[in-house]
């Protein structure tokens, strides 16, 4: 089931980028590229069409974010910490074995001139 609404999540996804991409703006955007026909929406043209249109995916965008959440969490029916609790994790740090102690190295000092 999550893996048809993640599917239909992304094409939601593309398909809502391209309706408000096509949408007329200030700088024509997409639309200049479409070749729309205002004829083919009616008289006030695609504005009014593609208004609607944007609502309508925003809002089955918005209703499928959900359901995937809630059958994601449904699925998982528990949070990590609580799992970390039952097993009680302790980290253990590493116990090395103490070695001969090793000296100090001295620095080498200048030959004594001889006369």
């Amino acid at each position: 089931m999550t893996s048809i609404l993640l599917t239909l999540q992304f094409i939601f996804a593309a398909v809502l980028t391209v309706v408000v991409l096509l949408q007329k703006s200030s700088s024509i955007g997409l639309g200049a590229y479409s070749g729309s026909n205002e004829s083919v929406f009616g008289a006030k043209g695609p504005a009014g069409f593609l208004t609607k249109l944007t609502f309508t995916l925003a809002v089955l965008f918005i209703v499928n974010t959900l359901a995937l959440g809630y059958f994601y969490n449904k699925a998982k029916k528990g949070s990590i910490v609580e799992e970390m609790k039952k097993e009680k994790v302790i980290p253990s740090v590493p116990v090395t074995k103490k070695t001969e102690t090793t000296k100090t190295p001295v620095a080498p000092t200048a030959p004594k001139e001889t006369k």
